[in-house]
């Protein structure tokens, strides 16, 4: 049986994995770690602009961040910026895991099962910070030719996605910043890298099939993918992957591809594909499987080109193409989200000397995983998203009444959303 997760167990996890990070600070600190990350973490589940703001809401309504947060005593915005800035951004990683684990042993992960047994896991970078004068050991750079130094910092994102949900599950980011002792940038294969190791180390045996562009499309990143058990289905370009398109063409002018079309509502959906071909010149014992997909409407063409380990049939095809193309919802419903939809992804919240840029994404990472993890699993927030309308609209709303009237949980928020409420003094007494 599916069972429902509700804002308070969401909240309640996160609150546990933060009380375990240890506190390097000395003995006698008047506001814990556990207290400050939670408020860190409540600003972004709010969606606060800016410290400033959620610094008014500490001032006006702090007893609602006490009792639906956890949090005993809430800092002030620069003490928040100042003891958030030294926290080491790897104990967060775990929390991540935490909220997964929840949402796979109430079994609603099922609903983002792709082709009977696996998951999609879409990877993409981002950047998330830029300042040409503020800036960390840790920063990015890029010289220009006027002499002037831009500094900035990207993270590799990832999340579980499915063709047909609008959900997405974020696992926890990757930072690409520059690695203690070298000169050089990071860049987004080395934080790859990375992430699969870590991936592999939290999920062990999760069936995940990774899709990227056509930028990952290179042997030693799906060699690093076989070496941790990973499928993939990956982007190619003819413009960056020349040797192959050749072979393929070579090879369906001797008559060695197949070729299957499909009609479905008006739409002509197209497919030419190979098995067991060379990747490139230079590795031609990396055999890869070829998709070449047209979807012909009568309004437009669209043209794809996917490369995969699954050995592709017509049976098969179109499913593999589906999920390829899935690829786009960690732009979409992942980043794109993050930076428009009141999460603030580009927003400088604070660079701090150490970590703090990276600590704020984090958290920030951690509440869109809340927030989407009720979306698929809490049937009360699925009804109070309809009755909305959007999840803009309900935000205002759940922060309008959250700066105005007292609440024991963001749960009690919801339901006054969903069937109204009726007060007598200050206190709320339920449903109208």
């Amino acid at each position: 049986m599916i069972e429902s997760i509700s804002a308070s167990s969401l909240i309640q996890t996160v609150r546990a994995g933060f009380a375990v990070i240890e506190d390097h600070r000395a003995s006698n600190k008047t506001i814990s770690l556990s207290d400050t990350l939670m408020s860190g973490f409540a600003m972004f589940s709010l969606k606060d602009s800016s410290l400033l703001e959620f610094d008014q809401r500490r001032q006006a309504k702090d007893e609602n961040l006490k009792a639906v947060y956890g949090i005993e005593n809430i800092p002030c915005d620069t003490h928040l910026r100042t003891i958030l800035d030294s926290v080491e951004p790897s104990g967060l990683r775990p929390i991540f895991k935490d909220v997964f684990r929840l949402v796979e042993q109430s079994q609603v992960l099922e609903q983002m099962v792709f082709m009977n047994k696996y998951y999609l896991l879409s990877l993409d970078g981002s950047g998330y910070y830029c300042s040409k004068k503020v800036h960390c050991a840790s920063c990015l750079q890029k010289q220009h030719k006027n002499g002037e130094t831009t500094y900035y910092h990207q993270l590799l994102a990832a999340a579980i996605v499915h063709p047909d949900s609008a959900v997405v599950i974020p696992l926890a980011p990757e930072p690409i910043v520059k690695q203690d002792g070298e000169t050089k940038n990071d860049c987004e294969r080395n934080a790859a890298k990375r992430f699969l190791a870590q991936l592999r180390q939290d999920h062990p045996d999760l069936p995940l099939i990774i899709i990227e562009d056509a930028l990952s499309a290179n042997a030693p990143h799906i060699r690093e993918l076989q070496a941790h058990d990973l499928r993939y289905i990956l982007g190619v370009k003819e413009g960056d992957h020349a040797f192959l398109f050749d072979y393929v063409e070579k090879a369906h002018q001797a008559g060695q591809t197949t070729v299957y079309e499909q009609q479905i509502k008006g739409v002509i959906h197209r497919f030419r594909f190979i098995n067991q071909v060379p990747l490139n010149a230079s590795n031609q014992d990396l055999l890869v499987n070829f998709i070449e997909y047209w979807e012909i409407s009568p309004s437009q063409t669209q043209h794809f080109c996917k490369i995969t380990d699954f050995t592709v049939t017509k049976f098969n095809v179109f499913e593999l193409m589906r999920g390829g193309r899935t690829r786009w919802k960690i732009e979409n419903e992942t980043l794109n989200t993050l930076k428009n939809q009141d999460y603030h992804l580009e927003h400088n919240y604070g660079h701090g000397q150490q970590y703090l840029s990276l600590v704020f994404v984090l958290l920030m990472m951690l509440a869109f995983l809340v927030d989407q993890v009720q979306q698929l699993a809490s049937s009360l927030f699925q009804a109070v998203l309809k009755k909305e309308g959007s999840r803009k609209r309900l935000w205002d709303h759940m922060r309008a009444l959250f700066y105005t009237l007292p609440f024991s949980s963001l749960d009690d928020i919801f339901r006054a959303l969903l069937y109204g409420y009726k007060i007598e003094g200050l206190n709320i007494l339920g449903p109208t």
